[in-house]
């Protein structure tokens, strides 16, 4: 099986401050992975890590064989990456239309199009609002959009950054159904969700960090189904 991703001995922060130590971590194609954790330890900077926006010290990152570390955002899209991240994901002044625009603006018109309805055949709650602007969207729709967005680009790999935060359950749960049928069009995924439960659910492996570092791994079903972990870190608390 083709290894989309491989860290290893991963040390990275911001500037000086260093917030997670010695990572190592994998997904293989056609993997839907979720990394869990509490609060501050360190999830969202990995993301940020592997997509060139956090500071990598030391240790490795590959993709598909070939090593990425320090690489440019644009190199990492070029090569099949899309990251949609947590907050600031959409441009409010700018109507669906124009941020799908966005996401292929090196395109052709026919090609950039034919992306774009693919995008809106997915989330149909846009297509009937594409020329609003996206300032009106709810935050279940906004992040509809930042992942039509990142799919734009026709990513194989795609890096999503809490996309369920501050969502009704009823978006959460139809965001994360949307995630996980994007295998079907041959895209892997690798999530960061405080959902734990939900995400864990549709996912093959988990990832559990604390304190910067990788505590506890393996296979999702069992992740959700060990009451020591379920009393840290999936907020259900055995009696």
């Amino acid at each position: 099986m083709t290894r989309v991703l491989d860290v290893k001995g991963l040390n990275a922060g911001y500037g000086a401050v260093q917030i997670l130590y010695d990572i190592n971590l994998y997904v293989d194609k056609g993997e839907f992975v979720t990394i869990i954790g509490p609060n501050g330890c360190g999830k969202s900077t990995f993301i940020k890590a592997i997509f060139g926006i956090a500071t990598s010290y030391s240790g490795s990152v590959e993709h598909e064989g070939e090593e990425v570390s320090g690489w440019r955002t644009d190199q990492l899209v070029n090569r099949g990456i899309a990251y949609v991240p947590q907050v600031d994901n959409v441009f409010p002044s700018l109507t669906i239309f124009e941020n799908l625009q966005m996401g292929g603006n090196n395109l052709s018109t026919s090609l950039l199009n034919e992306r774009i309805e693919r995008a809106l055949d997915m989330f149909p709650d846009l297509k009937e609002r594409v020329y609003d602007l996206a300032a009106s969207l709810s935050g279940g729709e906004r992040q509809m959009l930042a992942i039509s967005r990142a799919l734009i680009s026709d990513p194989k790999f795609l890096l999503l950054d809490e996309p369920t935060a501050a969502l009704s359950p009823l978006y959460q749960q139809q965001i994360i159904e949307r995630i996980d049928s994007l295998r079907a069009e041959g895209i892997t995924v690798l999530i960061v969700e405080q959902n734990a439960r939900l995400s864990l659910a549709r996912s093959d492996r988990g990832y559990i960090l604390a304190g910067g570092k990788v505590v506890h791994t393996g296979d999702a079903k069992s992740i959700l189904n060990d009451p020591e972990i379920g009393e840290y870190f999936l907020g259900n608390k055995s009696e």
